[in-house]
């Protein structure tokens, strides 16, 4: 599979696609994005199961979505199936010497589990033909790492595949936002996250550790949104609606509003399909607190099998209990305690998310907080080396977690200047994907 940032990509893959999609009459565009779809998946792939694999999967799970209207029973082997595979891909990728997890499972899977769910519950109303469900699940701008759309926000009855020259317009601008979010800022911010693991841990000072704490939440946070963004440029472009993903998360007001602000389709799926269903807040504080350890266990364990990410997702939920049930007052009535918990908590727990080796999570935690210790660390000078080189990035991080900055040019997309910056921001990206080593998106690994 090819990266969206690459020039294979935007220069030869989306071109060629986009003019035989235009050109294709919109009752046949469905078949011509699934098999465009596979070809993408195809492309780069270096285990030839994942292709059988996939096309299996959509294959059974259209069938069953085809049975499943009011059958629980149905509901229940399909829902099963795709969980137990799922499950089972985790367990190998971290017991299995060499198993590499295949490319976009949880994502796909998670929309095949949704469309089993909305046509039990009658959302889906008429019976969709298997290249419209096949177009659904694995369409190429979403099947690596989401957003995670549901089937009737673009593949419904009033579907057609119909882009416009506006939309196509918004789609571009979407998709360069997100190359340049990618390319100018995770990637470049994230050199001094590898540099740190470089060094060692043990070998770093505090202020260092803090640093690198923030400038892997920025990595993390701009390679995704970027990806998103580019993912629902590419769908206008297609004629589908723009799917949101992210909303400013950085100037949330909690944990809590930071997750419903981060990969908002993941977070609405487990609410709608696992919160919810489970009774939600209906029922009680201790019923609450269950079902919103059962989320946070399930998103940890959806992340990656390994005990950090169980560990991360409980510390999430023990944050978020705490805000709702402990400091709610205090957090409505003074916000900017509610900003300092996510600017202060949420690198720390990414630093739990990002690092699997316990022992080696364990020695960064002792630089972040070195009780009993030297402030310094190891190397005093390493803080000012680093902050030296890096500080252009963190300012051009804090500025773009600003929304009014986002909305600024989201507002004036269509103005001359913004059109040329555009442009400009563009050519940079091609010219820096050409001259420097492919990253791959951080997510494709989950």
């Amino acid at each position: 599979m090819i990266s969206f940032s690459s020039v294979t990509f935007l220069f030869r893959f989306l071109p060629v696609f986009l003019i035989i999609f235009y050109l294709t009459p919109a009752k046949y565009r469905s078949g011509v994005l699934f098999l465009g779809s596979m070809v993408f998946y195809a492309l780069g792939e270096p285990v030839l199961l994942f292709v059988p694999l996939l096309l299996a999967m959509t294959v059974v799970n259209w069938l069953i979505g085809r049975k499943v209207p009011g059958r629980g029973r149905v509901l229940a082997l399909g829902v099963l199936l795709d969980v137990g595979l799922l499950a089972a891909a985790k367990v190998l990728a971290v017991t299995a010497q060499g198993f590499a997890l295949p490319i976009g499972i949880s994502f796909y899977l998670f929309k095949m589990i949704s469309y089993q769910a909305d046509r039990y519950k009658g959302k889906i109303k008429d019976n969709p033909g298997f290249f419209t469900t096949a177009a659904y699940f694995t369409m190429f701008p979403q099947i690596a790492q989401g957003p995670i759309m549901r089937f009737e926000e673009g593949f419904g009855e009033e579907a057609g595949f119909k882009p416009s020259a506006q939309s196509l317009e918004d789609g571009l601008t979407a998709l360069v936002m997100g190359l340049g979010m990618k390319l100018l800022v995770a990637d470049r911010i994230g050199i001094l996250w590898n540099e740190i693991g470089k060094i060692g841990y043990a070998d770093i000072s505090t202020p260092l550790a803090w640093m690198g704490a923030f400038a892997y939440s920025f990595q993390l946070y701009f390679d995704f949104w970027g990806y998103s963004l580019m993912a629902g440029g590419i769908g206008m472009m297609l004629g589908l609606p723009f799917i949101r993903n992210f909303d400013h998360p950085y100037a949330a007001r909690g944990i809590a509003d930071f997750y419903r602000r981060w990969h908002m389709t993941l977070g609405t799926f487990f609410r709608d399909y696992v919160y919810i269903p489970f009774g939600g807040s209906r029922e009680g504080t201790v019923r609450t607190i269950r079902n919103l350890l059962d989320v946070w266990v399930l998103t940890g364990l959806w992340h990656g099998g390994s005990l950090n990410f169980v560990l991360w997702g409980l510390i999430l939920f023990a944050v978020i209990v705490w805000e709702k049930f402990a400091v709610r007052g205090l957090l409505e009535k003074v916000p900017l305690i509610a900003h300092l918990h996510v600017i202060l908590l949420i690198p720390l727990t990414w630093m739990v998310f990002a690092i699997s080796d316990l022992q080696q999570l364990a020695v960064y935690f002792g630089r972040l907080f070195p009780i009993g210790g030297s402030f310094a660390g190891a190397n005093a000078t390493d803080f000012a080396k680093y902050a030296g080189q890096y500080w252009p990035m963190f300012i051009a991080s804090v500025i773009l977690c600003i929304p009014k900055v986002y909305q600024f040019v989201v507002d004036h997309r269509r103005k001359w200047y913004m059109v040329l910056l555009l442009l400009v921001l563009f050519w940079v990206c091609v010219y820096t994907s050409v001259n420097s080593a492919a990253n791959p998106f951080m997510y494709l690994t989950f």
